[in-house]
């Protein structure tokens, strides 16, 4: 893990106006809350926080990268709770809970994350209030996303969790339109599939060929999808 220094090295921008919920400040504000933040690299596996550690009062945000969050059971199975990109802020309990880190956040690429003394974020929310808006905003789409991943774990056939969770990140990450059908941006792995929606290695891999009409994987992670109405269906 290696710190940065506070500035983007870009003229004209700064840390702060990478993270979505500083979008509403002016230019001359957000310049004004750089010099109370932090930026550290950290290598692609790299664990950033780790389950139960004790967090200090900060606002936390991936600058650029990407990260994984991720909860592990008393049985010792790690579940794939949401994956982070650039812009998005987490361990929300630092700053509105009991400072305990619920879950481990790992790199999943190499990556940069900002932190903000509490302190100076209410007085940057009593100026502008708009970004405490936008946190609950943030805050909220996420506990939806869980009550329906709940939900899911105890009421929808595997097949339904994993054909719902190739659809998220088509949503999420993006699609390449190609000849033979859409192509997810991002890389599911058989294990992260498996991880994320609540269902062993060997039966992703089973449920996998079992939709090689509708879907087509390949080695690496790479996900086409080739009949959109059939994987809704």
């Amino acid at each position: 893990m290696q710190p940065k220094a506070n500035h983007a090295g870009i003229p004209g921008t700064t840390f702060t106006e990478q993270i979505i919920v500083f979008a509403s400040l002016e230019t001359a504000d957000k310049v004004n809350l750089q010099p109370y933040t932090q930026v550290q690299r950290h290598r692609k596996g790299e664990i950033i926080l780790h389950e139960s550690d004790v967090l200090p009062a900060k606002l936390y945000a991936v600058v650029s990268g990407s990260i994984q969050v991720t909860k592990t059971a008393t049985t010792g199975k790690e579940t794939i709770l949401r994956a982070l990109a650039a812009g998005e802020i987490f361990a929300a309990p630092a700053l509105l809970g009991n400072g305990i880190s619920p879950a481990t956040v790992t790199a999943e690429s190499d990556c940069e994350i900002l932190t903000l003394e509490r302190d100076t974020l209410l007085k940057a929310i009593g100026e502008n209030p708009e970004i405490a808006l936008r946190m609950l905003i943030v805050f909220n789409s996420r506990i939806q996303q869980l009550h329906e991943t709940v939900h899911g774990l105890v009421s929808e056939r595997a097949i339904v969790r994993l054909a719902r969770l190739i659809q998220y990140f088509a949503a999420e990450s993006g699609t390449e339109f190609t000849s033979q059908g859409e192509c997810l941006k991002v890389k599911l792995s058989y294990y992260r599939m498996a991880r994320s929606s609540g269902i062993s290695y060997e039966e992703c891999v089973r449920l996998i060929k079992s939709l090689k009409s509708v879907i087509a994987y390949s080695r690496g992670g790479t996900i086409m999808i080739l009949d959109a109405e059939k994987l809704d269906a």
